[in-house]
C-alpha cells in the first residue's frame, strides 16, 4: 500500500515537473538546429515542433515523392526561421499523435512564422480542434495569397470536382472516399472545385488526396 502511494506522488510530481518546463519553453527563445520541411523544425534541445493551424507540401520520402511545392515551402521555412532563435505559443493541444509539439513559432523581431508561410502561399491553413487560435487570421491570409496567386497557388492545378466537404472536420473528399462516405448529413457541403474548398478553408483528405 504504502508503495503505491509513494509511485502515485512520484508519479504527480513527475508530471508537475513536465508541465512546468513546458511553461518555461513557451517563454523562452530556443535555436532552430534543422528544418524538416516548410511546417516542422528541430529545436537546439532536440524537441521536433510542427507549426500548429497550417500545412505544407510534403517534401520527398523514402515511400513517397514530394509534393508539388513541397521543396519551395521548405527553402523558404528554412530562410525564414534556420539558425535563429524562435519563441514558441501553444494551443489547447500541444502534442499531435506522433508525439511532436504543436506550436505558434514567433521570431525575435515578433515575425509570426505560420503566418508568413501562410502569406506567401507556403502552406495552406489546416483547421483542426481544438487548436484554432488564429484560424480566423489564417483563412483571411490564404485568401489573400489565393487572390494575387503567390507561392503554391501561381499555378494551382484547379481540378472540377465535385468534391465532398465535412463541415466539422472541414476536410473535403473525393466523393468515393470512404471518410467522405461516412460524413453525417447535417455536415456534408458539396464544392464544385478543390478552389472552391481551400477558399472557404477546408483542407484535403489525407486518405483520398482529391
Amino acid at each position: 500500500m504504502k508503495t503505491r502511494i509513494r509511485l502515485t506522488i512520484l508519479a504527480a510530481l513527475l508530471l508537475t515537473l513536465l508541465a512546468c518546463q513546458e511553461v518555461v519553453s513557451a517563454s523562452s527563445f530556443h535555436l532552430v538546429r534543422w528544418v524538416d520541411d516548410g511546417d516542422t523544425v528541430v529545436l537546439s534541445h532536440g524537441r521536433r515542433v510542427r507549426y500548429t493551424g497550417i500545412n505544407a507540401p510534403e517534401v520527398a520520402h523514402e515511400d513517397r515523392p514530394a509534393e508539388r511545392f513541397g521543396p519551395e515551402a521548405r527553402d523558404f521555412n528554412r530562410k525564414l526561421v534556420f539558425g535563429k532563435k524562435v519563441r514558441l505559443e501553444f494551443d489547447r493541444e500541444k502534442r499531435d499523435q506522433y508525439g511532436r509539439v504543436l506550436a505558434y513559432l514567433f521570431l525575435q523581431d515578433g515575425t509570426f512564422v505560420n503566418a508568413e508561410l501562410v502569406k506567401g502561399g507556403h502552406a495552406h491553413c489546416l483547421f483542426r480542434r481544438p487548436n484554432i487560435r488564429y484560424d480566423s487570421l489564417f483563412l483571411r491570409l490564404q485568401r489573400e495569397a489565393m487572390a494575387k496567386r503567390v507561392g503554391m497557388w501561381k499555378r494551382f492545378p484547379d481540378q472540377r470536382g465535385p468534391y465532398l466537404g465535412n463541415r466539422y472536420s472541414r476536410r473535403f473528399h473525393q466523393m468515393t472516399c470512404p471518410f467522405g462516405k461516412a460524413t453525417a448529413a447535417k455536415h456534408r457541403i458539396a464544392f464544385k472545385t478543390k478552389h472552391a474548398a481551400f477558399w472557404a478553408g477546408y483542407s484535403p483528405c489525407k486518405r483520398c488526396n482529391p
